[in-house]
């Protein structure tokens, strides 16, 4: 931390002598995470790091900063500068830019690229925004099967510094497609004689440009792969996905997840470059559709209004919490399955029979407290009177149904929402806790009226 203040003091006055060239050469000898939070703390200036960069450490730096700090960048730098940065952005960075900008600003853009470069993004914008075709880069080494390992290494020689990885070469037959990948382990420690075709193991891993992000993730994280290759639906090799977009990926992922569960819309930008109207706004939509789900509460208690007692009603927060805290601990475990493929649609009823039995024994649990409770607080207060041990039962029983159903609900909640296509993470916990609010005071009030039936009337 002491390093980083003296550089930020080292790099102001550079600044305010007008010593570029020594700020140049700081800046080109430093690591790009290291330039990233010279721009955190000094966004004043972050244009003139991004220009005062050669342009592969700018592009470098370019790319792993979040969108806001790029847009805010790009207002400020001069028109060479974004046409050699966007001509020089790999393809899949640059598509990850232009579909965060807004407007007619990426039209501009585009007549400023070379015209490969053009062709390549307007290709890659073709596909739908959170498609793999949108992650993908058509820069990649391929081989033919009948090559052997000396054309290979050749090739590699020629046209590797091109390529977005050389970790994995491509076999693609005379009319592109995809046959097979092969590790640059496998080359190096093969005779130069040997041909691609008796490396190949027929063990394929590819991605399809129209399918979800999300799914990619998945494949990654089952797979130990740095890179695998994106098809068509004939098998024609489009490009590939690197491991480090798919880390951006399941970073954007997570987070808007996290923001759901917790009872929001997911936020498009860091929360401290959100505006208070569209915070409001985020927020504002679910708070409203949960208060109006709070206010089917009134319904239930004026429903059984004849048969309250003051006892019941004070006990009433112990149920709503037990069934709100059940279901929120389900639905978070579940959606979070969901998000790691362990869970599928399939599961649903392998899910049920287990929260079943796990709400089983937790409301066993939460009942048999609530019990105990009663009963010790009856003994030294006789705040109870002489039906106390109908009130324990009553509340022990109220327990084990809320918990249960609680444990049910936030379970199964984000498989119906699976099901017909929302994000499982809309079933938040402040969701859950809301239905299963409602929904428990019927089961408790109908639990005491059973048994309460002759003190109550």
């Amino acid at each position: 931390m002491e390093e980083l203040e003296m550089q930020v003091e080292l790099v102001e006055k550079w600044i305010e002598a007008g010593e570029i060239s020594e700020l140049q050469d700081f800046l080109n000898e430093q690591n790009i995470s290291d330039v990233e939070e010279l721009i955190d703390e000094l966004p004043e200036h972050a244009a003139l790091f991004i220009e005062t960069l050669n342009i592969n450490r700018a592009v470098h730096v370019f790319g792993i900063l979040d969108f806001p700090t790029q847009e805010r960048i790009f207002k400020k730098l001069s028109a060479s500068k974004i046409r050699e940065l966007i001509n020089e952005m790999p393809p899949d960075d640059r598509t990850s830019f232009f579909s965060d900008l807004k407007g007619d600003v990426v039209k501009h853009l585009i007549i400023m690229l070379s015209p490969e470069e053009r062709k390549d993004a307007l290709s890659l914008l073709g596909y739908p925004e959170d498609s793999v075709g949108r992650l993908m880069t058509p820069d990649y080494i391929t081989v033919k099967p009948h090559w052997s390992i000396t054309r290979i290494l050749e090739h590699i020689r020629r046209y590797g510094n091109a390529s977005e990885t050389i970790d994995v070469l491509y076999v693609i037959d005379q009319q592109g497609h995809l046959v097979d990948d092969i590790r640059i382990r496998d080359i190096l420690i093969s005779d130069p004689e040997t041909k691609v075709e008796d490396l190949i193991d027929n063990r394929l891993i590819s991605l399809y440009a129209n399918d979800p992000q999300e799914e990619a993730v998945n494949v990654f994280r089952m797979n130990n792969r740095v890179a695998l290759p994106v098809v068509d639906e004939q098998g024609i090799m489009l490009g590939i996905v690197t491991i480090d977009d798919i880390l951006w990926v399941a970073n954007e992922e997570y987070s808007e997840d996290m923001q759901r569960i917790g009872g929001s819309e997911a936020l498009d930008e860091p929360y401290l470059d959100v505006s208070i109207f569209n915070l409001v706004k985020k927020r504002g939509g679910w708070l409203i559709v949960l208060f109006l789900g709070q206010l089917l509460t009134v319904y239930v208690l004026k429903f059984y209004e004849d048969r309250l007692t003051t006892i019941l009603v004070l006990l009433m927060p112990v149920i709503m919490s037990s069934g709100g805290n059940s279901g929120s601990q389900a639905s978070t475990l579940i959606i979070q399955a969901m998000a790691m493929g362990e869970v599928t649609l399939r599961d649903w009823w392998r899910v049920m029979r287990r929260e079943i039995l796990s709400g089983l024994f937790l409301g066993l649990i939460l009942g048999t407290l609530g019990f105990i409770r009663i009963s010790v607080d009856q003994a030294f207060t006789g705040t109870y009177g002489d039906a106390w041990n109908l009130y324990a039962l009553a509340i022990g029983f109220s327990l084990l149904g809320v918990v249960m159903w609680g444990s049910l609900t936030g379970a199964m909640l984000p498989f119906l929402l699976r099901r017909f296509g929302a994000d499982p993470a809309s079933s938040s916990a402040p969701f859950v806790s809301t239905i299963v609010d409602v929904t428990g005071l019927i089961i408790y009030f109908t639990i005491a009226t059973l048994i309460l039936g002759g003190v109550l009337l």
